[in-house]
């Protein structure tokens, strides 16, 4: 089941006993507390030590443990549903397609209001703000299973013609500039890839490239608009309909993207990634990234 239909419901839930016990379980408690406290008194005419008094208060307003669970806990499940849903949320980046970005076990966290606000559940966007760029590191909505979530790249906006040809990146006919560098170990794999900046939009981040990788797209699927996409033995050119964008792993040759899946919809956009909070096998790669 959905997080966010689980946080709504466990909200919706606690919510009710807590909107309950303050108009109808508290003001009985109360009057309950009064009566005791007057009884205790001998009708008013024997003054309580604060002692008595306390415990008399105590027994009475005391919540049962069943309200307590339900009803106290309200805000706290209130605040983190608003927290998740409208402000920011939290991700564990689970393979490497994202490397040297962002590696195995990075906790991140994710802007769910830069791009709008959207209703949870439901994934509406209620309030336009800002549009996905191309370098924008974003989390999405897999397609072919929204259940899902990815994260990868924005390399093309609606409008746009991607190609990659030879391992080089090109948009609406401009290759981007690239910088080699150092080739970049992998200490999972034991392994070197060739490393290189990229430029993109208006930033500029890492890829890596596997040598002995082929230039053409494997097992690439059926997809929506799969007619906007040609494929050959150098690579592919793609058209992005627009409210769409096309995506890509900064891993290039250990990444499934927008290459074999195809397009992901504005409707399917989470957020943007910003910040890695933890890495518990690094505790180094704690930081912003582009």
């Amino acid at each position: 089941m959905n997080f966010s239909l689980i946080l709504f419901l466990l909200v919706l839930f606690t919510g009710i006993f807590y909107v309950l016990d303050l108009l109808v379980f508290k003001p009985k408690r109360i009057i309950a507390t009064e009566r005791a406290l007057f009884g205790a008194s001998a009708g008013g005419n024997i003054e309580l030590h604060d002692e008595a008094e306390r415990r008399i208060r105590h027994q009475y307003m005391k919540q049962p443990l069943w309200l307590e669970y339900s009803a106290s806990f309200f805000p706290v499940i209130l605040f983190v549903f608003v927290l998740r849903s409208f402000v920011v949320e939290p991700f564990k980046i689970p393979s490497g397609s994202m490397i040297p970005t962002l590696l195995i076990g990075d906790l991140i966290l994710v802007n769910k209001f830069t791009y709008g606000i959207r209703l949870p559940i439901i994934d509406k966007k209620v309030i336009p703000l800002n549009d996905p760029q191309r370098g924008d590191v974003m989390v999405f909505r897999y397609p072919l299973d929204p259940s899902l979530d990815y994260i990868k790249r924005v390399v093309g906006v609606g409008g746009d013609v991607i190609e990659y040809r030879n391992k080089r990146l090109s948009v609406n006919g401009q290759v981007l500039p690239v910088k080699e560098l150092d080739k970049y170990y992998d200490p999972n794999n034991f392994s070197y890839s060739l490393q290189f900046e990229e430029s993109l939009g208006n930033g500029k981040h890492l890829v890596l490239n596997d040598a002995e990788a082929p230039p053409f797209v494997i097992g690439a699927q059926s997809f929506k608009y799969r007619e906007n996409c040609k494929y050959d033995v150098t690579g592919f050119r793609c058209v992005v309909p627009q409210g769409h964008y096309f995506m890509m792993g900064d891993n290039r040759d250990n990444s499934s993207d927008s290459r074999v899946w195809g397009f992901v919809a504005d409707e399917q956009v989470v957020g943007k990634a910003f910040l890695v909070w933890m890495n518990f096998n690094n505790f180094s790669r704690i930081g912003f990234f582009q």
